[in-house]
């Protein structure tokens, strides 16, 4: 269907200056055949255009005289040209133009990527981000770009398991650089993301290295950039980083499709910029580098001067590139190198070598008459052979002469100073080519070795090579760079007529076969046997070869009527010739092109170097020839002697291009081509009639030849349905139909030609120009549907205007109608109101009068009844006070009556006891004055001496046992002392607490130490009384008779002395029993301090009289060893050390001397331990029963749990540290407390998805709950003086390491845990977030489909996966479990936050990346999503969470303000002030415009893009990705306050063991002592040692009274032995 050219019809006219201008038909005038159409063109003028009927009915563009078609403004901006209806020449040029000047820079034409220089840094398109948002994205799901071209290549290779090609192609500038380096970039950087990974990457190993850091390979992969490019790129007019060789990067991966290596080949680098440059051209980036960055040394070492004193470097006469420093690029380079394996001293003969042929360049040869001069000692040559370390002499001598071999002789012959200087320019050309040949073989050996290439599976190569050139002057590189442009140009060709032709194959459409232009004849004339190379080289191989008579041989061969199509001879000169490639003709100047050609070394000069002592040239050199000989054509054999030709360069290249095709056509290729907007290298200048050049130059425009002859516009059915449904009438629109005859039936009712589409399988194809024409007919049908709107909306409005006017009337009365009725009805009330008012008042008054005379009454009765009792209540206290004086009075006079009488019956007891006694002793005396009664005395005293002497023999015996005795007592006091001395060191700090208390025992333990020391004094009194003894007996021996009056008190004295010696035996035993007992007491107030607080509160069951002191004060930790770890350690430790002060403690608790009391508290204490030296039961019934078999306890909203029943297996689990600490378990406590933590880590971890979340929230508040435990003890034990005194520095320091290491390891624990929750929780929530946020539509009437309302009519489409209630779903489970489980408010805003910003983040990112889908619907869907959250946010004072969404926010706001003009955009600036101005651009440019919308102006979208270029900041496109694997920022909360351990455990859990320590530890508590009680202790121990003072006293006095008789010394002895 053809353009008819109507007025208003919008076209393309040729201009010279802008290459093709628009123009709108103003008038068509048609007489007869003939018609004239005046067109108005942009630039206000006017033209008139003739041309006929039959031109116009055709539909004929490629007529001169008919202009082209201009697509619809909706189509002019396309991301694929491909898809315009109009496709010519124009319309793609005009494309490009408007995307570029909207900055993109690059646009699809079917197969080929459009890169468009920008001349200006964007970064913001490279990114990390924009790299993983392309990752795992089909081509076209996303804007154009180089990592949609990398990622389709990559997805190919792994599909198909074919190798593949990305060919980066373009002219000097065009950016064919940076375009394979960021290409290279991807493959080193991508990340395939797992969850949405469509293609099969062999068990998802692909890329998965590069999660952290590059790998070694690809770091080298990337260092090959800076290498290749300071070594073969240089300035240009055209480019500041020109590429002067071809590259072809190979990728190599292995099965698991990991980068495991690269190859690089090299085409054809430009040897003369070595000697020669242009003006304002620069040599090769390296020498530049070299002469700024060298350090001092190296200058001198090298001999290297300033860049202008090189003739090599100072030719362009601009040696600065603006905006690059060559210092830094220096140091970038040899990192590079040493990144790829080659050493600094490698490098340093690799400078050396630049250093010398810089000092070649300076070479200053001296003209003669006839030939040229040239002195081995002149300076530059002296420095550089120096440095080259070869023969200056040889140099010179073979720079001046040259030699040639005869078959008989060799003649020698002199140069002029033009050839000497080409042969010395050789010599220099020749050390580089083969340096950079070296070069690329070292990186290929380093990136490409044989391990390497066993593994190869599949790579992707990119081919870096130079696009079409075309000169002024055109010579040897440009004939070779256009050689091989018209091989990948066929190559190119027959490719993409390949996919169309495989396309409508597999279609199953009817297309006849599409004929293209195949330049193979150009190709032939280049390449085949008799071709311009051919004859190149055998021209260069000739001695006397010249350009001459190779171009005559040229025309000779060529220029006749079989190659007059691709060879032209000029009209004038003979010094060129012209081929005709495939983008334009081409002269080239033969001048040089057998030099060029044969380019090569005298053989002489090559000797003189392979001679060289520096061993690293001789290397480069003899890798330079290894590598000719190889590129070589096999020799031609005769029978006398066999020929090796010489390989020239262009049979070099020629061998390699074939080379690199029949790699290329081995794999599958992907194009880029790079367009230069402009001569200048000026930012974002589009220079038309030069890109139009370049279209034709990289073959676009034949590509888009090759669609037009075909079907060019595909759209499938889907899409079709969508656009155009409205084309055909409604009650076509049935369900019976497939959407297929529905396309068919819009199509049959649109197009009455057939031939102008084609029904596919899965497409529509379409002729060129049909879209445009279903564009004028929707349009055409829209406007028609707006018309009838537009009369029911009018209708509609009138009606409602006339039943609001009615409606108003009708109201008017009811008012008035009602105004009276209530004005009728306020008189009736207040007639009724005031009856009621008098009823009240009189009511009122008679109330007041009754109720005063009522008080008056009851204000007298009680002032009377007052009185009376007080009256009663005088009396009864007199009466009491009579009684008192009388009951007292009677008892004194009692008293006095009964002492006197008790007086005077004492009194006469004695009289008559006196009197009984004298008449005893009168009895006595008379008893002995008689003879009989002194014989038996007599008899009597001589037995007794006997029994005396045999008495005392015994007790000399028994004195030396209670020596020994004694010593020993001695020894066990000393011993005692000394354990006591521990004690009482150990309790300083309570002894400071208790005061007076501790006065006291200080005291009790002085006034031991005196009786101790009486004791000594008497037992020494008493051997010096044993003394005098002996003494005496031996006198009475002698003198018997004379001592019979002194026996009586020798006996008495004796006797004495007995009782005092038994005496002193009772009182050691008694004094070592009050020892025991003290010391008994003191423990006994030692483990009831450990068990209650000092504290004056008397609060028993708190944590200051059972807790905070517990860790605090453990027992000795040598008693049981302490060895410190990691949570992550091993919990096994050393063993216990008997000899611990621990067990000493032990044996003295189980003395059966110590209190009743103390035996409970033990027996309590014994049985605690017990179950603790079980420790591996009692830790497998804690982590079993509390840990691994726990339910979690269940919350509702009606009943919120106690804390209680959240906390208790943290109570429990602290309950048991601290009595393991009380009582010496510290290592067992470490073990214990390990095998605790790893199990909760554990258990978190085998929960996954939203079963996590419960576990996760209840076991962080458990593990805060005992952190907050050992945080307390830690504080306790800082504070806490008296501790390091009790314990010593040592094992004070080891058990406050203990602390920190369990502190450390909780607090591990618990980001463990919240690590492990929050990763689980944005997997959950990372799936839920575009569908419910972005895609989800609540808001009805304004709801918009990708497949629009006829679609979603026609055919049934699922419900969307995920919407905005399960989104807060999340946050709603995850703030009621920590809520629910005791979490603080502060704790739970972190995962809150966290989780928004995720949502934040995916959503913008997500939602600036879509195509076809942003609209201001859209825009309104997401705000009011937005608000929900919002409101979310504040219901549960979080407020500040919805900053994380303020990128979204913004977004959802731009899409619903108006962009029409420049002062819209102004607003949605100062609106959306958070996002930067490249996104902006972005969402703008996004934007899809509804039918009923103003699209958006293309003056408004380059004005935002020019805010983008004034940008300096470079703002990324994307947000910053929220890691999966990280839980985010993580800040402990403070710690609790804990006031008690709750000893609670659920009547469900089965944990015997458990709940009898827990009622152990609760009654050893219950029983301790607090201080009331220590001092009652301390005074009971008092008055027992005053009561065993004052009974040893009694007993010395009884002994005293004693009389002589032996009966009564025996019963006193008895009556000590039996209270002792």
């Amino acid at each position: 269907m053809s353009s008819t050219y109507e007025a208003g019809t919008r076209c393309w006219v040729q201009d010279d200056k802008e290459g093709w201008i628009g123009a709108e038909v103003k008038a068509k005038n048609v007489d007869g055949s003939k018609v004239e159409i005046e067109l108005d063109l942009e630039n206000g003028e006017t033209v008139k255009i003739e041309t006929t009927t039959d031109s116009i009915e055709k539909g004929d563009e490629s007529n001169s005289t008919l202009p082209p078609l201009r697509n619809p403004p909706v189509l002019e901006a396309t991301e694929d040209l491909t898809t315009l209806s109009y496709l010519n020449e124009p319309a793609i040029l005009h494309a490009i133009k408007a995307r570029y000047a909207q900055s993109n820079i690059y646009t699809y034409s079917g197969i080929v990527l459009i890169a468009a220089n920008p001349f200006q840094r964007m970064d913001n398109l490279y990114t990390p981000d924009i790299i993983q948002a392309y990752a795992d994205r089909k081509r076209g799901e996303l804007e154009p770009h180089l990592f949609a071209i990398a990622e389709d290549a990559y997805r190919c290779m792994i599909r198909d398991q074919k190798n593949q090609t990305i060919i980066v192609s373009g002219e000097s500038g065009a950016g064919k650089t940076v375009s394979a380096k960021y290409i290279m970039r991807y493959f080193a950087t991508v990340e395939v993301p797992d969850q949405n990974s469509s293609i099969s990457y062999n068990d998802s190993n692909a890329h998965s290295s590069h999660t952290e850091k590059l790998s070694k390979t690809e770091e080298q992969i990337l260092a090959t950039n800076p290498i290749m490019e300071a070594f073969g790129n240089a300035k240009t007019t055209r480019n500041d980083n020109s590429s002067r060789f071809g590259k072809y990067l190979e990728i190599i991966f292995n099965k698991d499709v990991d980068i495991i290596g690269a190859k690089i080949r090299t085409y054809l680098l430009e040897r003369s910029r070595l000697v020669f440059q242009p003006a304002i051209e620069r040599n090769y980036h390296i020498f530049y580098q070299l002469c700024a960055g060298a350090t001092e040394e190296e200058r001198e070492a090298f001999n290297l001067l300033p860049v202008s004193e090189y003739n090599y470097l100072n030719q362009g006469g601009d040696p600065v590139i603006e905006g690059v420093n060559d210092a830094d690029e220096f140091n970038g380079t040899k990192k590079a190198l040493t990144v790829i394996g080659i050493n600094d001293v490698v490098q340093r003969n690799i400078f050396e070598l630049l250093s010398a042929l810089l000092l070649i360049g300076n070479i200053e040869i001296e003209a003669t008459r006839n030939d040229a001069s040239l002195s081995s000692d002149e300076p530059s040559l002296a420095k550089a052979c120096k440095l080259l370390k070869i023969d200056p002499v040889l140099f010179a001598k073979w720079t001046i002469k040259k030699q040639i071999t005869t078959r008989s002789e060799k003649i020698v012959s002199s140069l002029s100073k033009q050839q000497a200087n080409v042969v010395r320019d050789s010599v220099a050309k020749y050390i580089y080519a083969s340096l950079f040949d070296w070069l690329v073989m070292s990186i290929n050996k380093g990136l490409c070795p044989a391990e390497v290439e066993e593994h190869m599976n599949s790579f992707i190569g990119v081919l870096d090579i130079y696009g079409f050139e075309h000169f002024k002057r055109n010579s040897f590189e440009q004939f070779c760079i256009n050689y091989a442009n018209e091989k990948l140009q066929q190559e190119f060709t027959s490719h993409v007529f390949k996919l169309e032709q495989d396309e409508y194959v597999q279609e199953e459409i009817k297309w006849d076969f599409i004929d293209f232009a195949d330049n193979q004849p150009c190709i032939s004339l280049i390449e085949a046997k008799l071709g311009i190379l051919s004859l190149l080289d055998e021209e260069a191989r000739l001695p006397a070869g010249s350009d001459d008579s190779w171009i005559n041989k040229l025309y000779q061969n060529f220029d006749n009527d079989a190659n007059k199509q691709f060879f032209k001879k000029p009209r004038f000169g003979k010094t060129s010739f012209i081929i005709s490639h495939y983008a334009m003709d081409v002269a080239y100047e033969m001048d040089a092109f057998v030099e060029k050609n044969r380019d090569t070394v005298p053989e002489e000069h090559l000797e003189n170097l392979m001679n060289s002592e520096n061993q690293f040239l001789k290397i480069v050199i003899e890798s330079a020839l290894e590598t000719a000989q190889a590129a070589a054509p096999p020799p031609s054999a005769s029978k006398s002697r066999t020929i090796t030709k010489k390989p020239t360069l262009g049979s070099i290249f020629k061998g390699s291009l074939i080379e690199l095709m029949s790699t290329i056509n081995s794999t599958n290729v992907h194009y880029i081509r790079c367009i230069k907007p402009n001569e200048e290298k000026e930012a974002w200048k589009f220079d038309s009639p030069m890109v139009l050049g370049q279209l034709r130059a990289c073959g676009v425009l034949e590509t888009i030849r090759i669609s037009c002859a075909g079907f060019p516009t595909r759209w499938t059915y889907g899409e079709f349905a969508s656009r155009y449904f409205m084309l055909i009438r409604s009650k076509e629109w049935t369900n019976d139909d497939d959407i297929k005859s529905i396309c068919d039936k819009i199509l049959g009712s649109s197009i009455d030609d057939a031939d102008k589409y084609q029904l596919g399988k899965t497409k529509i194809f379409f002729r060129a120009g049909m879209l445009a024409h279903l564009e004028k007919l929707r349009t055409e049908r829209l406007n028609e549907c707006a018309i009838i709107i537009q009369k029911n909306v009018r209708k509609t409005i009138q009606q409602t205007k006339y039943l609001k006017i009615r409606q108003s009337i009708v109201a008017v009365q009811a008012l008035i109608r009602a105004h009276l009725a209530r004005a009728k009805i306020e008189d009736i009330k207040r007639s009724q109101a005031a009856t009621i008012i008098q009823t009240n008042w009189r009511g009122y008054v008679a109330r007041r009068d009754y109720n005063r005379i009522k008080q008056n009454i009851l204000s007298l009765q009680s002032v009377i009844r007052g009185a009376l009792i007080r009256k009663s209540i005088h009396e009864k206290r007199t009466n009491d006070a009579v009684l008192l004086i009388q009951r007292n009075w009677k008892g004194y006079i009692a008293r006095k009556e009964y002492k006197s009488h008790l007086g005077k019956i004492i009194l006469g007891q004695n009289c008559i006891r006196r009197f009984l006694a004298k008449k005893e002793l009168q009895k006595l005396k008379v008893e002995a004055k008689s003879v009989d009664r002194y014989k038996e005395v007599q008899y009597k005293l001589e037995n007794k001496v006997v029994q005396l002497t045999q008495t005392l023999t015994e007790k000399n015996q028994q004195n030396k046992k209670l020596l020994a005795d004694i010593e020993s007592y001695e020894a066990k006091i000393i011993q005692w002392q000394a354990k006591h001395k521990v004690l009482e060191d150990g309790h300083k700090e309570l002894e400071g607490q208790l005061g007076s208390i501790s006065d006291d025992h200080s005291k009790q333990l002085n006034s031991v130490e005196l009786e101790l020391a009486k004791v000594r004094e008497e037992h020494s009194a008493t051997l010096e009384s044993f003394s005098l003894i002996t003494e005496e007996n031996s006198k009475l021996k002698a003198d018997l008779e004379a001592k019979i009056s002194e026996l009586e008190n020798t006996q008495s004295t004796i006797k004495s002395q007995e009782g005092s010696n038994q005496t002193l035996t009772v009182r050691i035993n008694q004094l070592e029993s009050q020892l025991d007992k003290l010391i008994n007491n003191s423990s006994s107030i030692s483990t009831s301090v450990f068990n209650g607080s000092p504290t004056k509160t008397g609060i028993r069951g708190t944590l200051g009289d059972s807790i905070a002191a517990n860790p605090v004060t453990p027992k000795s930790e040598s008693a049981r060893g302490v060895k410190h770890r990691s949570f992550n350690e091993p919990v096994y430790l050393g063993s216990v050390t008997d000899t611990s002060p621990l067990h000493q403690q032990r044996s003295i608790h189980n003395d059966p001397t110590s209190s009743a009391a103390f035996t409970s508290i033990f027996g309590i204490n014994g049985e605690m331990e017990r179950l603790l030296e079980d420790d591996k039961f009692l830790t497998k019934e804690v982590i079993k029963s509390l840990i691994i078999d726990l339910e979690i306890p269940k919350f509702n909203s009606s009943e919120e749990l106690h804390e209680k029943e959240v906390l208790f297996p943290a109570h429990i689990i602290n309950l048991v540290t601290s009595e393991m600490w009380r009582l010496g378990f510290v290592k067992e406590s470490e073990k214990f407390l390990g095998e605790v933590m790893q199990a909760i880590q554990n258990k978190v971890i085998s929960y996954h998805g939203n079963d996590i979340i419960n576990p996760g929230s209840f076991w962080i508040s458990n593990v805060h709950e005992m952190l907050s435990f050992v945080v307390l003890a830690e504080t306790n034990m800082v504070h806490n003086e008296v501790l390091l005194s009790e314990m010593g520095a040592f094992e004070f320091e080891q058990y406050g390491r203990l602390l920190a290491l369990v502190k450390l390891d909780l607090e591990n624990l618990e980001f463990n845990i919240y690590h492990t929750l929050m990763k689980e929780l944005k997997k959950l929530l990372d799936k839920v977030i575009v569908p419910a946020v972005i895609t989800t539509q609540s808001l009805p009437g304004f709801i918009t489909s990708e497949n629009t309302r006829f679609l979603t009519k026609m055919f049934n489409r699922e419900s969307q996966a995920y919407t905005m209630d399960d989104v807060l779903s999340v946050f709603n489970k995850v703030h009621k479990a920590m809520t629910a489980y005791h979490l603080e408010p502060d704790f739970i805003r972190q995962p809150i936050l966290e989780l928004l910003k995720l949502v934040g983040v995916k959503a913008f990112n997500d939602l600036i990346m879509r195509r076809n889908f942003l609209s201001w619907k859209r825009g309104l869907q997401i705000n009011y999503n937005i608000t929900r959250i919002e409101e979310w946010c504040k219901v549960h004072n979080i407020a500040e969470g919805i900053i994380r969404l303020e990128h979204l926010m913004e977004s959802a706001k731009l899409l619903q303000l108006k962009k029409a003009t420049l002062e819209d955009i102004e607003i949605i600036y100062d609106i959306c002030w958070i996002l930067s101005p490249i996104q902006i651009q972005k969402l703008l440019q996004q934007y899809l415009v509804a039918d009923y919308e103003d699209p958006i102006n293309a003056e408004i979208l380059e004005a935002v893009a020019q805010k983008v270029r004034n940008d300096k900041s470079n703002s990324p496109i994307l947000l910053e990705a929220t890691a999966m694997d990280d839980s985010g920022p993580f800040e402990l909360i403070d710690t609790r306050v804990l006031t008690r351990l709750e000893t609670f455990i659920p009547d469900e859990i089965k944990v015997p063991k458990i709940r009898k320590f827990v009622e152990l530890s609760t009654l050893a508590n219950s029983e301790g002592l607090d201080e009331e009680g220590m001092e009652e202790q301390f005074e009971q121990t008092e008055n027992m040692f005053d009561t065993e003072e004052q009974m040893m006293a009694n007993n010395f006095e009884n002994s005293t009274y004693l009389n002589g008789e032996g009966e009564g010394a025996e019963a006193v002895e008895e009556e000590i032995i039996d209270g002792w």
